[in-house]
């Protein structure tokens, strides 16, 4: 029994022991008897990240918004409209007939002919010393940092010659049939343009990062020159279709139009002065003949006015918000964050491998 007390006593005198217990004196004396770990291990890791962080190239970022005009199918509802669009649900795309909604336009960027088409926008360097295509910046003027380099050099080993064949042997581009290298270059313009729209507002943001200040503004500005070619062929694709055939209708009905009035022009001078019954009837038959071409020369005109109407109707107008700038400092990386970032780490690290018999006796 008295063996039992002092146990207790001991227990409750040494709080290292004591599970319920965190001393943080205990700790502390645990760590401070290590200090020459972190002395020489936190130096050490701040040196040597400071140095790989140092050696990753710079990036850039630079941003550009635009509002499509959305065309609103009816004017009823509008009350209904507005409460779900406070709501953040936005009514309108429900009513319209388009196939790719305004949510979708982010995904073109999933599309490899849309990705591909920005292959041969022309950039150049803040210092002019560049001036290429972006395809050819991306494969071949791009900073690697020495990590990644032999990583490269690494996969150039192992990597087999399926690819160079592929591509020699292929007389035409295919978007959707490329061979790796050109595919590295889609995934690459995809990691570095990003497209969002605000569902509420209807405005679209376009992204972009590239390790040089003004290719990255220029790439923001034409991904969204591009976009804006895209959403107006695409919601005038059936307009402009409808122009074209009212169009070949029109011209149709002027050429015979013009044909049988040259031929009526013809035979009244002919047959002026006759009064043959037979001729004219046949002169009257041929202006009744040209008088219905003529209404359908004028029937097919006045469609033609309406199709090009409805065709400046539904051509969207794009406000830009917000044009892209050249930015003026880097985006990233953030080296005094990353080192700040792995010296925490090795110290709790050190500090794990100090405390861990008392971790593994809770």
């Amino acid at each position: 029994m008295q063996n039992s007390v002092e146990e207790q006593q001991n227990t409750s005198q040494d709080p290292s022991l004591n599970s319920d217990v965190i001393d943080l004196r205990v700790i502390f004396k645990r760590i401070w008897a290590k200090k020459i770990w972190y002395a020489i291990a936190i130096p050490i890791v701040a040196v040597v990240s400071a140095i790989i962080i140092c050696d990753v190239p710079r990036y850039y970022t630079s941003e550009t918004t635009m509002a499509p005009e959305i065309e609103i199918p009816s004017n009823s509802g509008s009350t209904l409209s507005n409460l779900a669009s406070s709501m953040g649900f936005d009514i309108n795309q429900v009513q319209t007939t388009d196939a790719i909604q305004p949510t979708l336009y982010p995904d073109l960027m999933n599309d490899n002919g849309f990705v591909t088409s920005l292959f041969n926008i022309k950039i150049k360097t803040v210092d002019d010393s560049l001036k290429t295509t972006f395809y050819n910046y991306l494969r071949y003027h791009q900073k690697h940092s020495w990590l990644s380099k032999q990583g490269n050099k690494l996969k150039k080993i192992f990597a087999s010659k399926k690819d160079s064949e592929t591509k020699a042997a292929k007389n035409t581009f295919d978007p959707y049939h490329l061979s790796k290298t050109d595919n590295n270059v889609v995934e690459a313009i995809r990691s570095s343009v990003t497209i969002d729209l605000d569902k509420k507002t209807g405005v679209i943001s376009i992204s972009t990062q590239a390790q040089d200040p003004v290719v990255c503004q220029i790439i923001a500005d034409s991904v969204r020159n591009r976009l804006q070619a895209f959403i107006t062929n695409y919601r005038t694709s059936k307009c402009r279709r409808d122009v074209e055939y009212y169009q070949k209708l029109a011209n149709d009905a002027r050429v015979t139009y013009e044909k049988t009035r040259h031929q009526y022009a013809t035979i009244s001078d002919e047959n002026m002065d006759l009064l043959l019954e037979t001729e004219k009837s046949k002169v009257e038959d041929l202006e009744n003949t040209m008088q219905l071409q003529y209404n359908n020369y004028t029937t097919t005109m006045t469609q033609l006015d309406a199709a090009r109407a409805k065709l400046r109707q539904y051509t969207p107008v794009f406000t830009t918000i917000e044009g892209a700038a050249v930015p003026l400092k880097p985006a990233g990386p953030k080296r005094m964050i990353f080192v700040a970032a792995m010296m925490i780490i090795t110290f709790m690290i050190i500090s794990l491998i100090c405390l861990k018999d008392l971790i593994l006796s809770e």
